[in-house]
C-alpha cells in the first residue's frame, strides 16, 4: 500500500480573504511512496512546494528532512488519515510500516 502525497504552493484564500485549510490546486506535483518493513524515502519535494498533504491507507510512520529515515518510533499516521505538514523545498518524506 502507497501513501499518497500531494505537493502544494501555499492554501487558497476565500472571498473574505481567509485562508482555508486546504492546499491550492491544482497541486505542484503528487507522488506516492510505498509502505514498507524498511524505510523509503519519497523523491525531494519540488522547489515550488511549501506544504504537503499526506493521505495512508495503512498505520504508519513518517520523517521529514533532506535524507530522512523514518522508524517505528518517528510520527505516527493511523490507517486512513489525511495530515498537511508545512515542508522545505528539496526535502523528502520517508515512510516505513507501524501497528
Amino acid at each position: 500500500m502507497p501513501v499518497y502525497i500531494q505537493e502544494y504552493a501555499r492554501q487558497p484564500i476565500d472571498r473574505n480573504n481567509r485562508l482555508l485549510p486546504a492546499g491550492e490546486e491544482p497541486a505542484v506535483t503528487s507522488q506516492t511512496v510505498a509502505v514498507s518493513v524498511s524505510s523509503v524515502q519519497s523523491n525531494p519535494f519540488n522547489a515550488a512546494t511549501g506544504f504537503v498533504r499526506v493521505h495512508t491507507d495503512v498505520v504508519c510512520s513518517i520523517a521529514f528532512g533532506p535524507n530522512p529515515t523514518a522508524t517505528a518510533t518517528s510520527m505516527r499516521m493511523a490507517a486512513n488519515t489525511t495530515e498537511f505538514f508545512g515542508v522545505t523545498p528539496g526535502h523528502r518524506v520517508a515512510v516505513i510500516q507501524n501497528t
